[in-house]
């Protein structure tokens, strides 16, 4: 069959390329021990991957199904009773036994077209199947670097509300030797409210994302096992991003979506050979006797060829191949379609991570000047020279800023995440190496 190519232009290189070869496994460039065995896991377990997986066994089924039709249609019969004596009958046994067989020979390739279609859906399955797997275990690790970002946060929160406490403390015995006004205690207050809220919201949070993984893992949330505190790993080396057209014959949604186009190619060839003349055979051996004893003594056999052509059909001929055409054109675009949004994911997640590395740094910056800034202030506080509306606002900014940092590292890991799940290919999972069909659906 002749290669059909996605309706794009030759697409130039990406922004950026790194040194690094992507493994099929993406997730273990992390080196991250909890996080490979949460995946395991969830690519184990997990609910919807496996209905996905269910999925691709009915179309393996179909497959066979319509595999059938190449060999002939055998049927057996056999029957007998006992009559009662009439006055015109004498009664007695009546048995029969027959066998038939129908074939159709595929003379234009009508019924190998129609099995080549359903194969081309098979593997559109499958390749479902392999992207839902992708799908699952990037969500795995987005979760569980959301929960080690969540878990991070609170803890400072639970330290910056300690802080707080302590300052209000030294704000309420100087407010009560006179040394500073009632609106500044009243400011340290609120800030320490403040900062428990945020304690709360994160709190609730933590066991939010928990759950999440839970369902992610195919258990429920209440029977969640503990997973242990852990912190952010070090962000892997740029893989290699390759050439554009790479991502054609290595991503599965890709290749799910070519396999569709395929199909639709295979459907309007049965459409067109539904034109053509059908030639089938019929062969059919029957014995009868009133005496079943007699009765595979004598056979009758019938052979008989049919030949059908179409002759005038209202145009419905025409225009199922003019619909199977237009439908297989749609799918043409969106294999297009689909492969536009996968170079534009890549382009956005190598922008994305150059960008939010950026930020990381003026972040950075920004806390080590707010740190400088707010030690300076509370020096200049205490020795009378300065208002503490001052001191506060660089107390919380600095606190911000450090919540901020956290939330922008998880951030990058997310976005390296987007960058592995566009760029990587397929990988086995137990069902895969079980099954033998697979190897011959992807070739």
């Amino acid at each position: 069959m002749k290669e059909v190519e996605a309706p794009i232009e030759d697409p130039k290189s990406f922004a950026a390329d790194g040194n690094v070869r992507i493994q099929a496994k993406w997730w273990t460039s992390f080196e991250d021990p909890i996080l490979n065995r949460l995946i395991d896991t969830a690519l184990t377990a997990n609910l919807e991957l496996a209905g996905s997986w269910e999925q691709f066994q009915a179309s393996i089924a179909s497959v066979k199904s319509q595999r059938s039709f190449l060999f002939p249609n055998i049927q057996a019969e056999a029957r007998t009773g006992i009559s009662r004596p009439e006055p015109d009958f004498a009664g007695g046994e009546n048995s029969r036994v027959g066998v038939s067989a129908a074939y159709e020979i595929d003379l234009w390739g009508r019924i190998r077209s129609g099995i080549e279609a359903e194969e081309f859906r098979a593997q559109a399955n499958y390749f479902d199947y392999q992207a839902a797997a992708i799908t699952i275990s990037a969500e795995t690790a987005i979760n569980w670097y959301r929960l080690v970002s969540a878990r991070k946060e609170l803890a400072l929160i639970e330290e910056q509300v300690q802080t707080n406490e302590n300052i209000l403390k030294l704000i309420r015995a100087r407010y009560a030797s006179g040394q500073i006004r009632a609106v500044d205690f009243l400011r340290q207050e609120n800030l320490l409210e403040s900062t428990r809220n945020q304690q709360i919201i994160f709190e609730t949070q933590v066991q939010l994302i928990e759950n999440q993984l839970a369902v992610l893992l195919g258990t429920p949330p209440q029977n969640l096992a503990e997973i242990p505190v852990a912190g952010f790993p070090e962000l892997p080396e740029l893989p290699e991003t390759g050439l554009p057209l790479e991502l054609t014959r290595r991503r599965p949604d890709l290749k799910r979506a070519y396999s569709l186009v395929l199909a639709a190619d295979r459907d309007m060839a049965v459409a067109i050979r539904n034109k053509y003349p059908s030639i089938s055979l019929d062969l059919s051996a029957q014995a009868r006797s009133n005496d079943f004893n007699a009765l595979f003594k004598d056979w009758a056999y019938t052979l008989a060829g049919n030949i059908v052509a179409p002759l005038i059909y209202g145009g419905r001929l025409n225009d199922e191949v003019d619909r199977t055409e237009a439908l297989k054109n749609q799918r043409l675009y969106e294999y297009g379609q689909t492969v536009l949004i996968a170079f534009r994911e890549v382009e956005d997640a190598l922008i994305r991570e150059l960008k939010q590395k950026e930020r990381i740094t003026t972040l950075e910056k920004q806390l080590d000047l707010s740190a400088k800034t707010n030690k300076q202030l509370k020096l200049s506080f205490l020795n009378g020279l300065t208002d503490y509306l001052d001191v506060l606002l660089a107390l919380g900014q600095e606190q911000q800023l450090q919540r901020d940092l956290i939330n922008a590292e998880q951030q990058l890991l997310e976005i390296r995440i987007a960058l592995y799940r566009a760029l990587a290919g397929s990988f086995e999972t137990e069902r895969e190496v079980e099954m033998e069909e697979v190897k011959y659906l992807e070739e």
